[in-house]
């Protein structure tokens, strides 16, 4: 046998014993489903991303969690996310809104204090140029590309809600997302994915 081949053999040895590893084979679960979800969200109109984030907002707007927070976190949305960004100038004075920064490695959030104090940051999404925010957080609303009834989540890939997350165990959290992004069957996760405690479609919540 030829060292070509031998190499070729040795490479797709390795491959068939890297592919049952548990966290390789998550990996690609979580990769495959982040891909279908993410094109099937990219194809909404305008109309469909509205309306549905309407019917969320107005979800939120009901939960008491949310009436009574008074420092809530939210991010900008991109590639036809659910859209929560009505509720920046519904409760302008009355709420403290935060919006998240990335770093290489880390995620910290800033205060919002409109769209003339956004900027572009490092992944292309609009980010606060405001002070870095320490303090308190009483809700957090979370973006994801996948959920499901356990409520677990699989974001882009990235591990900055996660690592955040992690820092704010007795915050509460709320995942938003459209009800094909809702998966009635466990996704596949890591035990250092994080959880939140509830999550809204337009047309349920569940937690």
């Amino acid at each position: 046998m030829s060292e070509n081949k031998k190499l070729m053999l040795f490479e797709s040895q390795i491959h068939d014993l890297l592919s049952w590893l548990p966290w390789v084979r998550i990996r690609r679960e979580q990769a495959a489903m982040r891909a279908i979800v993410e094109q099937r969200r990219r194809i909404l109109t305008k109309e469909e991303v509205a309306e549905a984030s309407a019917r969320i907002i107005a979800q939120i707007e009901q939960m008491s969690v949310f009436r009574e927070a008074r420092v809530v976190m939210l991010y900008y949305p991109v590639h036809n996310e659910v859209d929560l960004r009505p509720l920046l100038a519904k409760y302008e004075g009355q709420k403290t809104f935060l919006l998240p920064v990335t770093h290489r490695h880390s995620m910290e959030v800033r205060p919002y204090d409109g769209e003339d104090m956004m900027r572009k940051g490092r992944l292309g999404v609009p980010e606060p140029q405001t002070e870095t925010y320490k303090g308190r957080i009483d809700l957090i609303l979370v973006p994801g590309v996948v959920f499901d009834h356990q409520c677990h989540r699989i974001g882009r890939g990235g591990g900055y809600y996660d690592k955040f997350l992690s820092k704010h165990t007795s915050t509460k959290k709320i995942g938003v997302c459209y009800d094909f992004q809702l998966k009635k069957h466990e996704i596949p996760h890591f035990i250092r994915d994080r959880k939140v405690d509830r999550i809204v479609t337009p047309q349920k919540t569940i937690g």
